[in-house]
């Protein structure tokens, strides 16, 4: 892999995709179940005016779609972030323990501990991301050779099968599958401004970090040897990027729950559009992992409106057959 250049300048790229992006924002606060238009998008953004589609737009659908822009946007970045990591083109966070693991500690915490509030959730499936992120990779390093792409895949898929084996189990023993389902369902549904507000300064720190460590990711993500001799810490900057995995996978199964594909889909699309340099993925990725979000919960809103199809399944519907094709192409399709 090596990195490549583009005859269109990031910066015009960066232009458009957030054009793209603001567009995806405003057809998902205006498209649903309830009618609204382009004026009264405005009038609930600009001004105090109350009223029923007004109060609609700003308690309901508004951080409904925030919170659709932070997921997609930490789920991308921790998927690209894996796969330079790694060097696998098949990571993902849903994919390789992590969302199975945040899941399993949010059961465990909902049954143990009833009365823990928004930010003991969190820290819970921080913990539980963690957990599983060690299982896998504990699981993928043991056969000799090391670590391997499609090892990895399969030691996440029985991480990932055993962890929500757990949280199942958990769910009918104590009888809190409705609660546990709930969150683990991946929805936005009922997204609030108060969970938001726990929630994103853990993704931004997240995003942060990556974006201060873009650089040394892409040399890692070349070759180890060449970024220990260019003097990189590289032990240093690996445990600070599962960290900083583990915040944005950990941060989106607290907000929405499990969530696979959007951290394998995103990057290979951004690849394609930036090349493989992570100082532009890591901000590309931002853009289209947001707006991505956007389109799968606009979808799952109104396609069978009025009532909702899980934005889970519709990522899934997307991002199986991607999969295939990745791993049909040995995961350079869009390198």
């Amino acid at each position: 892999m090596k990195i490549e250049r583009s005859t269109v300048p990031f910066m015009m790229k960066m232009i458009v995709g957030m054009i793209v992006f603001a567009a995806m924002f405003v057809v998902a606060i205006i498209f649903g179940a309830a009618d609204t238009n382009i004026a009264d998008v405005w009038r609930a953004l600009t001004t105090n005016e109350t009223g029923e589609k007004l109060s609609m737009l700003r308690e309901i659908r508004l951080p409904r779609e925030v919170a659709a822009i932070f997921v997609g946007a930490a789920l991308a970045i921790a998927g690209a972030i894996m796969q330079g990591l790694t060097r696998n083109p098949l990571a993902d966070p849903g994919l390789l323990g992590l969302s199975a693991g945040a899941n399993a500690a949010l059961a465990v915490t909902i049954a143990f501990i009833p009365t823990a509030n928004y930010f003991g959730i969190m820290v819970a499936c921080f913990i539980g991301a963690g957990v599983g992120t060690t299982m896998v990779l504990g699981l993928g390093s043991v056969k000799k050779g090391g670590f391997s792409p499609f090892g990895i895949v399969l030691a996440g898929a029985a991480v990932s099968a055993f962890l929500t084996a757990i949280a199942e189990g958990i769910g009918l023993y104590f009888k809190i599958s409705k609660d546990v389902s709930m969150w683990t369902a991946g929805g936005l549904v009922g997204t609030t401004w108060g969970q938001l507000q726990v929630i994103v300064p853990f993704i931004l720190i997240g995003i942060a970090i990556s974006f201060l460590l873009s650089r040394q990711l892409t040399i890692l993500s070349l070759s180890e040897e060449v970024a220990v001799g260019l003097g990189q810490k590289t032990t240093q900057i690996k445990a600070v990027l599962f960290i900083v995995i583990i915040i944005l996978a950990g941060a989106a199964v607290a907000l929405i729950g499990n969530m696979a594909f959007i951290g394998l889909m995103v990057p290979h699309i951004v690849r394609a559009i930036v090349g493989t340099d992570y100082r532009y993925i890591i901000p590309m990725s931002v853009i289209a992992g947001g707006s991505f979000m956007l389109l799968a919960d606009t979808i799952g809103r109104t396609i069978s409106a009025p009532y909702e199809t899980p934005v889970a399944a519709i990522v899934s519907i997307m991002g199986l057959p991607f999969f295939l094709f990745i791993v049909r192409k040995g995961g350079k399709a869009f390198t």
